[in-house]
């Protein structure tokens, strides 16, 4: 044992740190443990069992207090640091999705999702989502997004049985991520004690009494579970299925255009820069289905097949308003507006009415069908000392996106007039807009080019279509080794290697929408139907129609390519072979016994992106033929050594202390790596060459991690604890402008600057992902999970679960990569970090009966939102708290035992979403989304 410690610590000493910190807590433990008999490690079960001598009659814990005592059980007898929750039963996860659910435990928060208002990211201790690696069943699946991990709605509540958080790793975990690592657990059927079938139905009212009078929706889901074990239990299998349908209520959205000044007598007045109202209705179909089949002949082999789908079809309606106040078009389409009739008060127009004034309807509708596929077999035989087992995965997601632009107005150059009232100079938000003409009306609001957005009457542009397509496959092979051993503290031993193949592209068509057999700029037709539709919080209603289908029957498409269009298109290879060691640890240190592990993970990666260059001289249009394109490819080959160490010491009186120190890496997004890149000459500003790209040497980010728990448990029921957190962010990936010479890629015939500082110079900016060294973050959180009966007798049934986490961070960003502010750089929290996060849920359960409330609450935080190009953009989101309510019964007896009736009410305190530049108290965008209520019943026998 001394040689190999001996050994291994000089060969972290030369790797890291962290390492050589691992290799000293080692030592420590053998020169206190060696005598040590080997015991057996603690194993992770759903609900562990305790034996005691003249036990007393069995008591069975049912509904929200078993998930809770499954969950602890599992937080507990982890070596790792862990967060858990368990499914109160089978098929019966506490809320609509796996994100909402994982969102109520210590250090974890939620991004909704800016049209659908679903929990759809999770940050865990205040990192951007991308920084967590996601497995299902401790394997990587492919996605549908520019991340690597799926979307969480892809995984429909009811098909999960535990999810389990590593906050921090262990060796033989693979696919890690920097701020966490997150396992979602499909049930297992040997696992079960007997047949058990389950079946619900919940009926959905969404966007339930909120602002402005807009419509609500409505929703239906089904769900059916089977579990059952067969040959004398050596064959097991389970199998789900759930379907759901809905249709959202409408949401109010609204945009703000800022503050900007218009003449007015001969002195420039504030005035609103313009606005853009909306109503969306969000549509989301979704089947997901599992099954699982396991056979184990005798105790030394046993073989399972886990197969996961989900499919679904995602749609959002919107129908809009939208016109500038002090801005507008320009040129042929709308001229200089003009403000008459103003009222002023301290440079600020009040009111007043505009002419030479445009307007546009919109309706757009943005959707895409999405379905994911894994399947993973694992085998694992004993032999002697040794358990062995071979894993294979095979995951592919595929994505079609569809993005419709139509717009409508007054055909032409004739213009309209807009009044505007309430105004005080910084309330973009609540100012009154009175257009001059009534544009639900379909002879007013007209299907046309009405602001020449694409370049004019050269270039008429009545809407815009984009179709992307995402494809990613991932296969994967693993082969394990464990040996039980007795060497000092060691008691046993895990050896590993995993390899991992992932291809990913993105491909797609878009284009200007032109009216079919138009003659001229300024071509129109009329809007089928007689929808009328209210235009958000505006007050007045517009014409609204779908657009779907009417490409080659009203509009007829012209392809566009330009290297805007052809920066979207990659394909990025990734091969990433992974060796590991670890072994299990268990002895007394200090007095105190302990257990955990220590291991080192040694990763290969080879990676290649590929893309498109563009020469912009040679760019005449935006076609293929008029705007050619070379294909690139680029790669780097590279390694990373990971050490990790895990210690859990048992203070007595069910105390625990546990003890993290690891090296960690997060992978860049998958789009991050393209090749290829653009450049032109920028006019607007100062005149420069600039350009943008993908970087296929991307490395990853790259952190050492400290991590140290306190933890007071009451058996199963209940515990306490309290943490701290420090991570030392050693790399960080910025998209960020700097200096570049492009002379290697400039000809005869590329513009180059005419004036300025850059006349003549090949010297500009160029924005792609690069590395650079990064901030820290540490934090705090604080938790307890306390069933009330633990106080008195009295209070049987009642029970609480509370947290807190506070989280620091910095580090310089440039302003050019968000979505609402215009700058240079300021010092901002990493994206996805919330100072503060806090949830609470109080709940009560007997005899058949539960009754729960939850709030979860965070701060404002930088989010990731999907811009109208289809390009991620950063945004400063408003904090919110979020109050979920439920009830159920559950029949005891008779012929309806089994039978339970439910409600849910989510979102009860009707939160908005708020988008703001850098005053919170004044946002730029506002998003209501009502409150959702569910009904429903199930039966498990």
């Amino acid at each position: 044992m001394n040689k190999l410690t001996t050994k291994a610590g000089q060969v972290a000493f030369r790797l890291s740190p962290v390492a050589a910190g691992c290799a000293i807590f080692v030592s420590a433990m053998a020169t206190s443990a060696f005598a040590q008999e080997a015991a057996p490690a603690v194993p992770v079960a759903p609900v562990a069992a305790e034996a005691a001598v003249d036990a007393p009659p069995v008591v069975v814990v049912t509904g929200i207090r078993r998930g809770i005592e499954a969950a602890i059980s599992i937080k507990k007898n982890n070596s790792s640091i862990v967060e858990a929750i368990s499914a109160e039963d089978i098929g019966k996860l506490p809320d609509q999705s796996v994100a909402e659910s994982i969102s109520r435990l210590p250090g974890v928060s939620t991004q909704r999702g800016r049209s659908s208002g679903r929990a759809a990211e999770i940050s865990v201790r205040g990192l951007s989502p991308s920084f967590n690696g996601t497995l299902l069943n401790g394997r990587e699946m492919a996605s549908t997004g520019n991340a690597r991990s799926p979307e969480f709605d892809l995984f429909p509540a009811e098909l999960m049985g535990s999810v389990v958080i590593y906050k921090t790793p262990d060796a033989s975990v693979v696919g890690q991520g920097l701020a966490s690592t997150i396992d979602l657990r499909t049930v297992q059927p040997l696992d079960f004690g007997k047949q058990t079938i389950a079946v619900s139905y919940k009926k959905s009212r969404l966007g339930v009494k909120q602002k402005d009078g807009l419509p609500e929706g409505d929703g239906d889901r089904y769900t059916l579970s089977y579990i059952d074990q067969f040959a004398n239990r050596t064959i097991g299998v389970a199998v789900g299925f759930t379907r759901y349908e809905e249709v959202g209520g409408g949401q109010s959205k609204f945009n703000s255009w800022g503050v900007a000044t218009l003449p007015y007598n001969g002195v420039d007045v504030k005035v609103p820069g313009g606005f853009g109202y909306d109503t969306e209705v969000s549509s989301h179909e979704r089947d997901g289905a599992f099954a699982s089949l396991q056979f184990r002949p005798n105790r030394n082999f046993k073989s399972t097949v886990d197969l996961f789908y989900s499919a679904g079809e995602t749609g959002l309606k919107k129908t809009g308003f939208e016109g500038g106040v002090a801005y507008n078009a320009g040129g042929a389409y709308e001229r200089q507006h003009v403000l008459s009739q103003a009222t002023i008060a301290n440079g600020v127009a009040t009111s007043g009415t505009l002419t030479d004034w445009k307007g546009v309807v919109r309706n757009h509708y943005e959707g895409a069908e999405d379905d994911l596929k894994t399947i993973g077999w694992n085998n694992e035989l004993k032999f002697g000392e040794w358990t062995t087992s071979a894993d294979l995965t095979w995951s592919k997601a595929t994505k079609l996106g569809s993005r419709y632009e139509t717009y409508a107005g007054i055909p032409g150059r004739t213009q309209d007039t807009l009044g505007f009232s309430g105004f005080d100079g910084g309330n973009v938000t609540q100012v009154k807009y009175t257009p001059g003409s009534n544009y639900s009306d379909r002879n007013v609001a007209r299907l046309t080019d009405v602001m020449g957005w694409s370049g004019g009457e050269a270039s008429p542009q009545a809407g815009y279509l984009a179709q992307p397509y995402v494809e990613d496959e991932v296969k994967a092979i693993r082969l394990v080794g464990k040996r039980a051993v007795e060497w000092g503290p060691v008691i046993g031993t895990t050896y590993g290697y995993n390899h991992t193949a992932r291809d990913k592209a993105r491909t797609g068509d878009e284009g200007r929408l032109v009216i079919k057999g138009g003659s001229g700029p300024y071509a129109s037709v009329a809007m089928p139907g007689s929808d009328v539709a209210q235009a958000g919080s505006s007050g007045f209603s517009v014409a609204s129609w779908d657009p779907r289908g009417s490409l080659g029957n009203i509009y007829e498409l012209a392809p566009k390519v330009d290297a805007d269009i052809y920066n979207k298109y990659w394909d990025v290879q990734e091969r990433i072979s992974t060796l590991y060691a670890m072994a299990d640890l268990e002895g007394n240190m200090f007095g105190l016994p302990y257990r955990g592990n220590v291991g080192l993970q040694a990763i290969h990666t080879d990676q290649t992106g590929g893309g498109f260059v563009i020469d912009k001289a040679r760019c005449t249009g935006n076609t293929a033929q008029t705007c050619p394109a070379q294909r690139v490819t680029e790669g780097d080959k590279y390694w990373d050594v990971l050490p990790s160490m895990n210690l859990s010491f048992d203070l007595g009186s069910d105390q625990m202390l546990r003890f993290g120190l690891a090296k960690v890496v997060s992978r860049a997004n998958l789009d991050d790596l393209r090749a290829g890149q653009n450049f032109g000459l920028a006019t607007q500003g100062v005149s420069i060459l600039t350009g943008s790209g993908g970087n296929p040497q991307l490395k990853p980010f790259r952190a050492k991690a400290l991590d140290l728990s306190y933890e007071k448990y009451f058996g199963n029921k209940g515990y306490v604890s309290a943490a701290v957190f420090y991570k030392k962010l050693d790399t960080y990936i910025l998209r960020a402008p700097r200096a570049y010479d492009y002379a290697e890629f400039v000809t005869p015939t590329t513009p180059l600057p005419l004036t300025g500082p850059f006349a003549g110079s090949t010297q500009g900016l160029f924005t792609q992902p690069t590395n650079a060294e990064g901030g820290n973050i540490h934090g705090w959180e604080l938790a307890a999970n306390i069933p009330f009966s633990m106080v008195s007798k009295y209070l049987d049934g009642f029970g609480m679960m509370v947290n807190h986490s506070d989280t620091k961070s910095g580090i310089e960003l440039p302003e050019i990569g968000f979505a609402n502010v215009a700058g240079d750089s300021i010092s901002i929290p990493l994206p996805g970090l919330s100072r503060k996060v806090s949830n609470l849920r109080l709940y009560y359960e007997k005899a058949g009966f539960q009754v729960a409330a939850a709030a979860r609450k965070r701060s404002s935080f930088l989010g990731q939102v999907s811009d109208f190009q289809d390009n991620q953009q950063l945004t400063f989101i408003k904090g919110e708290t979020i109050v979920d309510l439920q009830a159920s019964y559950e029949i005891q007896s008779g012929w309806l035992k089994g039978v339970s009736l439910f409600a849910q009410a989510q979102n009860w305190n009707n939160a908005p979403f708020l988008e703001f530049t850098t005053d919170e108290n004044n946002p730029s965008n506002r998003v209501d989304y009502g409150r959702t209520y569910h009904f429903g019943a199930s039966y498990k026998f």
